[in-house]
């Protein structure tokens, strides 16, 4: 936004004593200032229009300049400092189940996940999001980006039965630690979601639970379901070593609450500070002050006044 001022404005006062000088003070033609004032203003030459107008033209913008004209700039310098996070989805078979979604009964766990998840993706402004999609194999979905459009179109491609029917736990969240191997962002998080138990994965508990501890990755844990559909102690014992938390969701209200208050517990580092930025203008009203009274005085001169 820009905001054009004066940074002295009380020196525009000074019009008032030129303008009451004008009016009642009696020029003086004295050699001790002017020693040949005389032959500029010969009797009978008459006072031309112009002479009025470029001396109160250069009067004025003289008085402008040192008013101090000033465009002001203001905008607001950000440091936004973003984290890199990683969601992992489980797309197994137990994901079918329906019921999930108390408004809508007809909808699949996986459905609901997939709207929780989008809708997690859009606050996340100034952060870089990746997703592992695991079943019997876990591949990534989608590298680590800022193109939330990207995000939200792969989000709405995934469908179960795409990586098998099982549930590989350590073996995606495995993926995932890899895809922020390269990572330089200082706050890495990756969000682990399932509803069954692992079955699937060539590595172990005590490998995964060694890399996890050894990373500074935080890792959140999910299960969603009810009672036997996952191993809660497993998935705590994972969130532990990880530095994270874990959580459980029963229903489509409480993952959706659930994703809130991780997105509550990551918000992005933003530092916003003012920034103004002075444009300063009284070269031009001086300018235009020392031409009308150059101009002034070759006029006056000229006519003999």
């Amino acid at each position: 936004m820009s905001r054009f001022s004066f940074e002295y404005p009380w020196v525009f006062l000074l019009i008032i004593v030129f303008i009451v000088c004008a009016k009642w003070c009696k020029e003086r033609s004295n050699a001790l200032f002017f020693p040949h004032l005389a032959l500029l203003t010969a009797h009978g030459a008459r006072r031309s229009s112009w002479l009025f107008i470029l001396k109160w033209v250069g009067i004025v913008m003289a008085i402008t300049a040192l008013a101090s004209p000033v465009v002001t700039h203001s905008f607001i310098d950000s440091k936004k400092k973003g984290r890199d996070i990683v969601l992992v989805i489980d797309s197994s078979d137990s994901m079918r189940q329906r019921g999930f979604d108390p408004n809508d009964i007809f909808k699949s766990k996986f459905d609901v996940v997939k709207e929780v998840v989008d809708d997690f993706i859009s606050r996340r402004k100034n952060d870089r999001i990746g997703i592992v999609t695991f079943a019997d194999v876990a591949f990534i979905a989608s590298p680590l980006t800022f193109e939330k459009s990207f995000l939200h179109e792969i989000t709405q491609m995934q469908r179960l039965g795409i990586a098998g029917k099982r549930t590989a736990i350590n073996d995606a969240v495995v993926q995932a630690y890899r895809m922020l191997e390269k990572s330089e962002a200082k706050s890495k998080v990756v969000i682990l979601l399932t509803d069954g138990m692992d079955n699937m994965s060539k590595v172990t508990f005590s490998e995964l639970k060694k890399l996890i501890e050894s990373r500074k990755v935080k890792l959140y844990t999910v299960g969603i379901g009810g009672p036997g559909d996952y191993d809660p102690n497993y998935l705590a014992a994972l969130a532990k070593a990880g530095h994270g938390e874990a959580f459980a969701a029963s229903n489509a209200d409480t993952l959706k609450r659930v994703y809130d208050e991780i997105d509550r517990m990551e918000k992005s580092e933003i530092k916003a500070k003012k920034v103004l930025k002075h444009t300063f203008l009284y070269i031009y009203p001086l300018f235009v002050a020392i031409m009308s009274l150059l101009f002034f005085i070759y006029l006056r001169n000229k006519k003999g006044v």
